[in-house]
């Protein structure tokens, strides 16, 4: 854990962990590589102007990157989180220095298929949801929940029934022609796209439209996309089975084959 490339303090922390006001990003780095990295720090440079109305120095935020990546074994999972470790709680107006915080984690073993999710609806939208925030408290009461009730995540519905995302994820269903994004409030995720791309290439169509829970009942099938797991199949949602199509493997597979870009 490096703050501006150097080890942090516990006392450089404590606005992050007291208040939890900034915004982060979550990269796979394999040697050195990133896919989507185009689009990881056009979301930091976006999340930035939204909550301290400035610009953030990208060069430097590679670099961190790459020094990061470069402390362990690939591939790698690397958070870059922007925060003002001198924000004032009681002026968030004032003039804000927004500091990079870069946090490593081992990745997922890329051999092995993510394990399928067995989904529970919430009633639940995120605070500012196209931000990426720091702030996880009630995304994770959410996931506590929907696991308390025998399920692995929650999948978020607004009160009109229409599903949003996840905690930490987007999903996308297939309508027996291709890929739905269901239209809700939700986070325009870097993976998400990534899966739009890969779609292309395979010749599938993709569309945005409003996704009840019961018409995603009985679509074709259900995945969830994230940039540690990538695609990872949906087999059931509150109790009820959803089939698991080839066309989720094809994704899967596709999103892999994904260059990445260097650091």
């Amino acid at each position: 854990m490096e703050l501006n490339g150097r080890p942090v303090g516990a006392g450089e922390l404590a606005g992050l962990a007291l208040y939890g006001y900034g915004h982060f990003t979550t990269m796979l780095v394999t040697d050195l590589r990133v896919r989507g990295l185009d689009l990881h720090t056009a979301r930091l440079a976006e999340d930035c102007r939204a909550l301290f109305g400035t610009d953030l120095d990208l060069v430097r935020v590679r670099e961190l990157v790459r020094r990061a990546a470069r402390s362990g074994p690939s591939p790698r999972v690397v958070r870059v989180s922007v925060f003002d470790p001198d924000l004032d709680l009681a002026r968030p107006a004032a003039r804000a220095l927004p500091q990079i915080l870069v946090t490593t984690r081992p990745a997922p073993d890329p051999e092995a298929p993510p394990r399928p999710l067995r989904l529970g609806t919430r009633l639940f939208t995120r605070d500012t949801p196209q931000v990426k925030s720091t702030s996880l408290f009630s995304t994770i009461r959410q996931r506590r929940a929907a696991q308390l009730d025998g399920h692995d995540d929650a999948l978020f519905t607004g009160p009109d029934g229409r599903i949003c995302e996840g905690p930490t994820w987007n999903i996308g269903f297939l309508d027996g022609r291709g890929i739905v994004w269901p239209q809700g409030p939700s986070l325009n995720g870097v993976t998400a796209r990534l899966v739009d791309r890969a779609a292309r290439d395979l010749g599938v169509p993709v569309a945005t439209r409003p996704v009840t829970t019961a018409a995603g009942l009985r679509l074709a099938g259900a995945f969830t996309t994230n940039a540690a797991t990538g695609v990872r199949p949906v087999t059931t949602i509150d109790g009820v089975r959803l089939p698991c199509p080839p066309l989720i493997a094809r994704l899967s597979e596709a999103y892999r084959a994904l260059p990445g870009q260097p650091l």
